[in-house]
């Protein structure tokens, strides 16, 4: 392989290594990023607060990921539902947490969680 070979080598290499920082970068402090989609459709980005994962209606999402893919995923974390559901869930959660954080801190103390909720 010439220096030309090595060269396109090196920039796919690098190129593929600042696309996965790239992608760790735009997750925040506290969150993860999951993908969620059923089998007919395709599969969407979503960027998620870690509280959520002691949701009980997290915990459900998060067993029929086991139940259809194990414990062998490789990679971002997938939940095998339609998008709508899982943003209507999403919603149900951000208010169940909301009102119990409403109800034992400040007002206005939970703006950390608003870079959470994109897809």
């Amino acid at each position: 392989m010439g220096s030309r070979g090595k060269n396109l080598k090196s920039f796919h290499s690098n190129r593929f290594k600042n696309n996965i920082k790239q992608g760790v970068k735009d997750v925040p402090k506290g969150c993860l990023a999951i993908k969620v989609g059923s089998r007919e459709e395709e599969k969407r980005r979503f960027v998620v607060p870690v509280l959520y994962f002691n949701h009980p209606l997290f915990m459900q999402l998060l067993k029929e990921a086991e139940e259809e893919y194990g414990f062998e995923q490789k990679g971002t974390i997938t939940i095998p539902c339609h998008v709508e559901v899982f943003r209507y869930v999403q919603d149900k959660i951000h208010r169940d947490i909301s009102v119990n954080y409403h109800g034992n801190h400040h007002r206005n103390s939970h703006n950390h969680l608003v870079g959470c909720f994109r897809a």
